[in-house]
């Protein structure tokens, strides 16, 4: 490996080869300025925060410190490794608070790092490496100085045998070399994904001397060594977890935790459903709830604690795209395959009797990947840009969806459309299924369409038994099946389930987390998050595109391509949404004015009373 005083070297040296070779003209064109250290870095532009800003804005530099912050979840959990393949029932709130990244993301922007474990990042205006400089401070919670031995300790180890999104994206790195005790270089030379500089400043930084390769796949329960302002305190499998702020913290005083992280304790309950979660709720058992439930936000929060002002309702619009809940189609299996069963069978769910009946009326019904922006492209034509950039895979978006005319279907909302109906078994005779004695059959071997819903929750129960009803009237059996948390969460990592819900979360930013998600590379990778088994290289360019792009307008045509793409794929039976976050809390916990573009984060919050 070439060490980076000589690469700079060579890098001067073929630079005046070239020039001695070049005309007059060439030689006396302006030079790029060479790339210097900042105090951040944006996906897109420039970054809304100058290198001397004193705290986030939606954070209180003068808020008190003190108290305990109680949370109450539901599940389980069994580990305290976020890191492996087996962390889909590891113990939530260990990110951000016991393991930091190098940089931390601002909750107001978009797509924004600021210096966090690193203290500046250096990359040029191709993104072809970045450069992470340490701060000098940062220590881990035993006293030892994170160092860039510790930094390629951890990107090598994730890389290897981190969760799916991480070694796909780190996978890409050309090389990363230790430049002296705090640098770290990565070299990304023609990979041409620009995102990857701020993927790389995610990253945790784990503890070289404390974290074995050999058993970082272990499920574990040993509390971790690490950087953040906590540390784990008590740990009750599957019950309780008990952070305590580390009073030698090293990140105190910086600006990016100014009025962040005000409590001295941070306690979480876990609990087993939900009745039992928000009856605890009502009993003051826990702080802060997120509302997820529109019945029983309308109808619910009628006790004693709200009529005495014990425990505050809040409604907060929050300007992030909407994203994406549905039922995911296995199509690993056989039965899926066919974009027109699918579409048929999405055609079955009646969201107008669902809205009506079980939720008030309360729901908008979710019509894209990325609703409610301007990344969404339902009601929109595409853009010369975007129908360029889907030219070489013809057919991958529906001549509708590419028009921006298809909508998701609409009932009568009587729960008994026959026009649904008929619409839905006429794609199912053209894929070769057709009605026997009321049960939906193949054509070819007289199998019966049957098929699992796999949820785990009461509330995932309902309307996946709703929508068994409405699919046996054309006459598919959709068996649903109830499975704990760490079930549920292993057989969707295996991929071992016919249909289960989902949600697919939208950044203002959407970028590599999209190759998890969809990508190819992902459809039968262990751990991965893509439940459909997405494989197209349709869908696989467009996320390219997204990463590569440098300007705003190539962006945001790139994600509205792959709207179309996987709306057209019919992946996902959409489920609804609502525009607003329904919080409730104890009237003893404080918060400032007013909350970021991501919606409420209880980081900025503290105890009042």
């Amino acid at each position: 490996m070439i060490c980076r005083p000589i690469r700079r070297a060579l890098a001067g040296l073929a630079s005046l080869v070239v020039a001695a070779a070049a005309p007059a003209a060439a030689q006396t064109a302006a030079p790029t300025p060479p790339a210097t250290p900042q105090h951040a870095i944006a996906m897109h532009g420039a970054p809304a925060l100058p290198a001397d800003f004193a705290h986030l804005p939606y954070a209180d530099p003068d808020a008190p410190k003190g108290g305990r912050l109680v949370l109450g979840l539901q599940g389980a959990f069994d580990s305290l490794n976020p890191f492996n393949l087996k962390a889909g029932s590891t113990a939530q709130g260990l990110n951000v608070n016991v393991f930091q990244t190098l940089m931390a993301r601002s909750l107001d922007e978009p797509f924004t790092l600021y210096g966090l474990l690193a203290e500046s990042i250096e990359t040029d205006a191709a993104r072809s490496y970045v450069v992470f400089r340490l701060n000098p401070k940062a220590r881990f919670s035993d006293g030892r100085p994170v160092t860039a031995d510790d930094v390629l300790f951890t990107f090598d180890l994730l890389k290897t045998q981190g969760r799916p999104q991480q070694r796909a994206a780190f996978a890409q790195v050309r090389a990363a070399e230790r430049v002296d005790d705090r640098t770290i270089r990565y070299d990304l030379t023609g990979i041409g994904d620009r995102e990857l500089p701020l993927t790389l400043a995610l990253m945790p930084v784990l503890a070289k001397h404390k974290v074995d390769p050999a058993t970082f796949n272990d499920t574990t329960l040993e509390p971790p060594v690490a950087t953040g302002p906590y540390v784990v305190a008590e740990v009750k499998p599957g019950e309780r977890l008990t952070l305590k702020r580390n009073p030698d913290y090293w990140g105190k005083d910086l600006p990016i935790h100014r009025g962040l992280f005000n409590f001295d304790e941070i306690r979480i309950d876990y609990y087993r459903d939900a009745n039992a979660l928000f009856e605890a709720f009502k009993a003051g058992l826990y702080d802060y709830r997120l509302e997820t439930d529109p019945t029983r936000w309308a109808r619910g929060y009628d006790f004693n604690a709200v009529r005495e002002g014990r425990v505050r309702k809040e409604s907060v619009p929050f300007g992030l795209p909407k994203g994406m809940d549905g039922f995911a189609f296995n199509t690993r299996r056989a039965l899926f395959a066919d974009i027109r069963v699918r579409e048929a069978l999405g055609l079955m769910f009646d969201f107008e009797w669902v809205n009506a009946n079980l939720f008030g009326g309360l729901y908008t019904r979710t019509k894209s990947f990325f609703d409610e922006s301007d990344l969404a492209s339902v009601g929109k034509p595409a853009s010369a840009r975007e129908r360029e950039l889907l030219a070489p895979f013809p057919g991958a978006a529906r001549a509708d969806i590419l028009e921006g005319a298809w909508r998701p279907a609409t009932t009568n909302g009587t729960g008994r459309d026959r026009t649904t109906a008929k619409r839905a078994l006429a794609l199912l005779a053209e894929a070769g299924w057709r009605l026997a004695d009321g049960a939906l059959v193949s054509a070819q071997t007289g199998e019966r369409f049957a098929f699992e819903i796999m949820v785990t929750s009461r509330s995932q129960e309902r309307i996946a038994v709703n929508y068994g009803e409405s699919l046996k009237r054309i006459g598919v059996a959709a068996r649903v099946r109830v499975v704990d948390e760490v079930q549920y969460q292993r057989r969707r990592q295996k991929f071992e389930f016919d249909m289960m819900p989902g949600t697919w979360i939208a950044s203002p930013s959407p970028g590599n987390e999209q190759r998890a998600r969809w990508g190819s590379a992902s459809a039968h990778q262990e751990g991965a998050f893509n439940l459909a088994g997405a494989a197209s290289p349709a869908i696989d360019a467009m996320i390219a595109a997204i990463v590569s792009a440098e300007s705003r307008e190539d962006f945001v045509a790139a994600v509205r391509a792959l709207d179309r793409v996987l709306l057209s794929g019919f992946y996902i039976v959409p489920f609804y949404h609502t525009s607003d976050q329904w919080i409730a809390y104890s009237a003893a916990l404080g918060h400032p004015a007013r909350y970021p573009l991501f919606g409420v984060t209880t980081d900025a919050w503290w105890r009042a009373k």
